[in-house]
């Protein structure tokens, strides 16, 4: 998951083809494994072509997108290029619009009911739900919208980043790729506390840092 945020970091920031930024990067660091069987083959395939995916895996890379567009129709049309090269599917260029969307209406302000209902409207997710009641009879899925509906409620019931990070693990299922739609929401909300962010930025490997030192400088205020 955060190999392809940065990927797609890096080909907003240059302006590289999202396909040849996921490509590098996948191939880079594809001995870490956990990778998606239909991704892992498109990683190496000399002629990359989008697959009808209708998985939350546009979804968990598209945050970047929310941090450098201006307005509300560029998040749409960035959201849908840089997942479209893989998830052309409805479904799957439905999770990533969405989880844009919830992030830079957080950067703008608006509350989480606003949010919920903007979401709602818009991509027809039921938001109207709480952590506690998806929790007993949730099920690991990595289907766009039987995982970005749940992530988004776990960032927008939060009462800090920390906790939308918690809900997002608590509720099982496809947890590292919930968490990481669900963290996106929830710095926008409420910025990400310095020992969390020391932490995980000790984790990250120098060519990453770079993307993400430009991402932070270069993000619309």
């Amino acid at each position: 998951d955060t190999v392809c945020t940065v990927a797609i970091a890096d080909a907003l920031l240059t302006g590289t083809n999202p396909t040849a930024a996921l490509q590098t990067w996948g191939r880079r660091y594809e001995h870490i494994g956990g990778w998606g069987q239909r991704f892992a083959l498109w990683l190496v395939d000399d002629d990359p072509q989008p697959y009808s995916s209708w998985g939350n895996g546009g979804a968990m890379r598209v945050s970047p997108v929310a941090l450098l567009a201006s307005s509300e129709a560029e998040v749409l049309d960035l959201a849908w290029r840089v997942t479209a090269v893989t998830h052309d599917h409805p479904e799957g260029i439905k999770g990533a619009q969405a989880t844009t969307l919830a992030i830079w209406l957080a950067r703008q302000g608006e509350s989480a009911e606003r949010i919920r209902q903007r979401i709602g409207e818009r991509f027809g997710y039921d938001l109207d739900t709480t952590v506690d009641a998806i929790r007993p009879s949730y099920r690991h899925s990595e289907a766009a919208h039987e995982s970005v509906p749940q992530a988004l409620v776990c960032a927008l019931e939060a009462t800090g980043f920390e906790d939308a990070i918690r809900n997002a693990v608590s509720i099982g299922g496809d947890s590292d790729t919930i968490a990481a739609i669900a963290g996106g929401v929830a710095e926008a909300r409420f910025g990400i506390p310095e020992d969390i962010a020391t932490q995980a930025w000790s984790y990250l490997p120098q060519d990453m840092r770079w993307v993400m030192r430009d991402l932070y400088a270069q993000q619309v205020r």
